[in-house]
């Protein structure tokens, strides 16, 4: 059995337990996936989303005229049980069951250029007493030596827009006839976004 596979983020909706109160879940179109190869025993190549031909480079049509499968937009390897899948095989959103804990990884939202109040979540400065420096970043190097800036100093600049990892994120319920996962904790990206999604 794989071990994972790869979703589309669709948004959150509210649903209820047992003893009546609701909570927020996220929605996740987990596959269909498509094995696309074996990497080795333990590892395989999943495909998601059809893609036209002619929106992929040679290389990667032939990887999939290779496979004898039809192309897909997105890829991404997986661990597996040895000898348990084949390729063209497909893998849908029943590998999950209720109350698996999961590790999501997705791209979080971008959001441009940020200062270093939204950014690093620096105080600022007074608004009061005549003060001129509201949110800047103020001082921010030395004197003869090293007369420079340290790599790695909080500044401003681009916000969001990278790799985010959501390290526990719990099944709640799985729909498998419409590849939907219900889960709750957080999901990194926008409505729309694809996530990868991996058992702990």
């Amino acid at each position: 059995m794989v071990q994972g596979i790869i979703g589309r983020k669709l948004g959150m909706v509210q649903i209820f337990d047992e003893s009546g109160h609701a909570f927020g879940v996220t929605v996740v179109q987990a596959g269909p996936c498509t094995v696309i190869r074996k990497q080795n025993e333990s590892r395989v190549q999943l495909g998601f989303e059809p893609a036209k031909e002619k929106h992929l480079n040679k290389p990667a049509l032939g990887q999939f005229k290779k496979a004898g499968v039809s192309p897909f937009r997105f890829l991404k390897e997986f661990k597996s049980e040895e000898n348990s899948v084949e390729v063209g095989q497909e893998v849908r959103a029943d590998i999950f069951s209720k109350g698996d804990l999961l590790k999501v990884v997705g791209t979080s939202k971008g959001k441009g250029f940020a200062g270093v109040i939204k950014r690093h979540n620096f105080g600022g400065g007074k608004d009061t007493h005549g003060s001129r420096s509201h949110r800047i970043p103020g001082s921010v190097g030395q004197c003869a030596w090293p007369s420079r800036i340290f790599k790695g100093k909080k500044m401003p600049g681009r916000l969001g827009g990278v790799q985010v990892t959501a390290p526990t994120v719990q099944v709640v319920d799985v729909r498998a006839e419409d590849n939907l996962l219900f889960v709750r904790g957080p999901i990194p990206g926008p409505n729309g976004g694809i996530v990868f999604i991996r058992k702990r």
